[in-house]
């Protein structure tokens, strides 16, 4: 058998099969998801034991089962970008020619940062529900295996009484933790008493967080025993390959997984890296039809995933009340129909990961306030209220995340505050467990000052020496800027020389983020841009309906991860 392949204008033949005879080697790399590389390793044997070539030259597979969070470092690192909760990995680290990451979510993360990270194909090659896995004994209380429970059934249990203790894997670092994470977001809904419910399903997970899936399955409970029972963590966002796994090695306790209404799946798209050439293009595109093969249902089955369009192979040992079927995950990773990123764009990623991060890692940040006379302006998308007042209920809604582990300031800036200072300072950088009443007072009074300009480019210079000279380490330090305008300060410095001071002041030692979150139409990003460029850490939001700020604040948030040393 053999195929022609045509790539941007060239073409190259991948030959397979019954075809034989090659000469020389194309080695071609694959980092796999840990849980389905023994499948692709053995279907690529096949592949290649068959005679696998490209024009005559034989090709040679190598698979490594390899943590997506790991792999997405090292792309990260390659584009000079970093990811919420992972970072980027050293730029000594070696690409792979395909990436099988276990979710799309991790391609759609990684093109949001690095506009150069083009993958091609990103096709399915397998599936695993996301499930709620929970102890079958703690099941059974909850109706299991007959009851079907909602998203918004286990939303409710986790934040009304105690009698769920919740866990989860890093959702920064794990797909069916991100996945769990944002199911139960879309199950809160919108509104003041849906965020007060996503913050108390927020907490109730990151008690029993784990940065790593093996720590958190050593938290199940061990035996039948009430205490453990009862200590122990009883329900989980896993995927239905884990609980397949946990079980094969015969605990006392069993798992069962709970397939709850529109559940996500880990979708494990094949990607193409971008830096790989033609003759690996042509091999991979070789294994990647290897891997649609009907032998390789089975070989998925036998190491508990499904195939693309959900079914099962031969030997399938699902959960109790597994479907025989669920919905396809056979589109491309772009984030459109059938995938793990299907519906979902970086920002609702981001947002959820913001507000996670806001519990979960302890952080310091100076919130600096506009006040001009701008920000009086109303905003006819929320009720006709001015930007300050959807200013206030961001920054409030913000606040409410912020765990006790962090410390938080509050500054004001317009034209001549002070004197000709055109920022005052309303409470210091100060710990929210004896401070948050008092800042939470501050944020309520702000008020914009009639006629006042814009002090921009003093206050940026002035929040950021702040932070620094009261640097901690072990905290993301960060300044928070709000604005709506340009710089507006003839008394002040000008950007040139914000520019020179902030470069002198950078010290990787003491890194700061600087975040400027923008307020309406009238920003000039790229007025914006110069100043956290100039601080090598952070980044521009900008939100060109005010009524959206808080969606953008959870964003910045989110891009904070990363600055801690």
């Amino acid at each position: 058998m053999a195929i022609v392949v045509v790539l941007a204008g060239s073409w190259l033949g991948y030959q397979s099969l019954a075809d034989a005879g090659c000469t020389g080697q194309i080695k071609l790399t694959v980092a796999a998801a840990t849980e389905i590389a023994p499948a692709v390793e053995q279907a690529a044997q096949q592949w290649t034991a068959g005679g696998a070539n490209v024009n005559g030259t034989c090709v040679a597979v190598s698979v490594s089962g390899v943590n997506p969070a790991t792999t997405a470092s090292t792309v990260a690192a390659k584009h000079g970008v970093s990811l919420t909760g992972i970072g980027s990995g050293g730029k000594s680290a070696v690409l792979p020619d395909v990436w099988i990451a276990d979710s799309s979510t991790w391609l759609l993360r990684l093109r949001s940062e690095a506009s150069g990270f083009v993958p091609t194909d990103g096709k399915s090659i397998a599936k695993s529900p996301v499930v709620v896995a929970m102890p079958e004994p703690i099941a059974q209380q909850v109706g299991w295996p007959d009851k079907k429970l909602t998203w918004k059934d286990l939303l409710q249990q986790m934040t009304t009484g105690n009698s769920l203790r919740t866990g989860i894997v890093d959702p920064t670092r794990d797909s069916a933790g991100l996945a769990g994470l944002l199911a139960l977001g879309g199950a809160a809904g919108a509104g003041p008493e849906a965020k007060a419910t996503q913050v108390g399903a927020l907490r109730a997970l990151a008690a029993g967080s784990s940065s790593l899936r093996d720590d958190l399955m050593q938290k199940f409970p061990r035996s039948l025993d009430a205490a453990d029972l009862a200590s122990a963590v009883s329900a989980a966002p896993l995927s239905e390959e884990d609980v397949i796994a946990y079980n094969a090695e015969r605990p006392q306790v069993k798992l069962a997984a709970l397939y709850l209404d529109q559940t996500p799946s880990l979708d494990y798209p094949f990607a193409v890296m971008p830096e790989v050439d033609l003759t690996r293009s042509a091999a991979a595109t070789g294994l990647r039809e290897a891997l649609q093969q009907p032998s390789f249902k089975d070989q998925l089955a036998s190491v508990g995933l499904r195939a693309p369009d959900g079914t099962v192979g031969a030997g399938f040992s699902g959960p109790v009340g597994a479907p025989q079927a669920s919905p396809p995950a056979e589109a491309p990773a772009t984030g459109t129909e059938g995938t793990a990123a299907a519906g979902l764009d970086a920002g609702s990623i981001n947002q959820v990961l913001g507000s996670w991060a806001a519990i979960t890692l302890p952080g310091r940040a100076l919130a600096v306030f506009d006040v001009s006379g701008s920000m009086l302006d109303k905003v006819p998308t929320a009720r006709n209220v001015d930007r300050a007042t959807v200013t206030r209920a961001a920054a409030s809604q913000g606040l409410a995340l912020f765990d006790d582990k962090w410390a938080v300031g509050v500054w004001l800036f317009s034209t001549e505050m002070v004197g000709k200072q055109p920022w005052k300072q309303i409470v210091p950088i100060s710990p929210l467990t004896s401070k948050r009443a008092e800042i939470q007072e501050s944020i309520e009074k702000i008020r914009p000052k009639p006629n006042g300009g814009t002090g921009l480019y003093d206050t940026a210079l002035a929040a950021y020496k702040n932070v620094q000279d009261t640097w901690q380490a072990g905290r993301v330090n960060s300044v928070l800027l709000f604005t709506d305008g340009q710089n507006e300060n003839k008394d002040g410095i000008n950007q040139k020389t914000l520019v020179n001071e902030l470069k002198k002041l950078a010290d990787p030692k003491r890194p700061v983020r600087m975040v400027i979150i923008g307020i309406g139409p009238g920003v000039d990003r790229n007025e914006l841009e110069v100043i956290t460029k100039a601080t090598s850490s952070g980044g521009v939001f900008i939100a060109q309906d005010p009524a959206k700020i808080g969606e953008i604040f959870l964003e910045a948030i989110s891009s904070r991860a990363g600055a801690a040393r």
